[in-house]
């Protein structure tokens, strides 16, 4: 019987957690659309249904009607596959990030997170690395040289990138005393390590940024130099699970920056579930705003703000961290 309600509770939750994802990655394409019309001095999609709110919808009715076109010197398997994988690792890695504390349902206890593992922090970089494989596979296999380029671009951007994340991220590790993400968020039950850690918040947001291929990060694409860069051969649906992928990972990043950062789902008053869409929704308003404000940084740019300034801030943070720890 435990079994069997362990099966139901797991299949349950992965269907609602999915569900939830898809639909707030939907509008959030026209919130983003939206907010930036409003900075550009423009009013953005409000044609279909009112203000706009159908506009999703048409979206996915156009992406599923287009044609599918697949290159004749593409490797079809691997095309094919590239947006799958991107998509998959997106969706993936919202497995471990625990949205709320713990309800009772028909007399048992059950947790707001589908896996809660001892490694969350290493399982979500993991499946980070894997969404990577993706980008990379994609425009390696559609036989143009701008995808290529966008590729390689992609692969050099998160090897940057990932290794500065990593060592941010071991501050709150140190101070939790622990990589499952749900002791992270009780660790912070009386102080959010924001406080505690302000300089690894920004150094997180920056490199999650990076992470994501946000702007001005956006190199992998960088319509003005690739047309498009990886994707630029994908049509139809394949493109449109690529979009899917950046949305869905961009709101995988602001839950990280909500669990390590600013106390996960807890809050006074309200139910934690209702606190953790709040502070997601309140990064992902930054990721929209900064897009909106700054332009696109060179190549070289990007790869000296990684490797020459954030990794040795970075390093720099946790050996201040450690020390602190240590003698407190």
């Amino acid at each position: 019987m435990d079994t069997l309600f362990f099966l139901v509770e797991s299949v349950v939750k992965c269907i609602v957690v999915i569900g939830c994802l898809l639909t707030f990655f939907a509008y959030l394409t026209l919130a983003e659309r939206r907010l930036l019309g409003r900075i550009q001095i423009r009013r953005g999609p409000n044609r279909v249904g009112p203000f706009g709110l159908f506009q999703p919808i048409a979206d996915g009715i156009k992406a599923l009607t287009k044609e599918d076109v697949i290159p004749a010197q593409a490797d079809k398997a691997v095309f094919v596959l590239g947006p799958i994988i991107a998509v998959f690792a997106a969706l993936a890695m919202f497995s471990v990030i625990p949205f709320g504390g713990t309800v009772t349902i028909l007399g048992r206890a059950v947790k707001l997170v589908i896996g809660d593992v001892d490694i969350g922090i290493l399982f979500v970089f993991a499946f980070a690395t894997l969404g990577e494989y993706g980008i990379v596979l994609g425009g390696w296999s559609s036989g143009s040289k701008y995808g290529v380029l966008g590729a390689l671009r992609a692969a050099a951007q998160m090897i940057s990138y990932e290794t500065s994340l990593g060592l941010i991220v071991i501050g709150t590790v140190i101070l939790a005393g622990s990589l499952r993400l749900t002791d992270i968020v009780e660790a912070q039950r009386h102080m959010w390590f924001v406080v505690y850690q302000p300089f690894a918040f920004l150094l997180y947001l920056v490199a999650g940024l990076a992470e994501i291929n946000r702007t001005p990060f956006d190199m992998p694409e960088s319509e003005s130099e690739l047309a498009c860069g990886f994707n630029v051969e994908y049509s139809s649906m394949k493109f449109a699970l690529y979009f899917m992928a950046e949305y869905v990972h961009m709101i995988v990043v602001a839950s990280l920056v909500t669990t390590l950062f600013l106390g996960g789902w807890l809050g006074p008053f309200l139910p934690g579930p209702l606190w953790f869409f709040i502070k997601v929704c309140v990064v992902i308003f930054f990721f929209i705003w900064e897009r909106g404000t700054f332009p696109r940084l060179r190549y070289d740019q990007i790869m000296q703000l990684g490797w020459k300034i954030l990794l040795p801030l970075a390093l720099a943070n946790v050996v201040v961290t450690a020390l602190v720890v240590a003698l407190r």
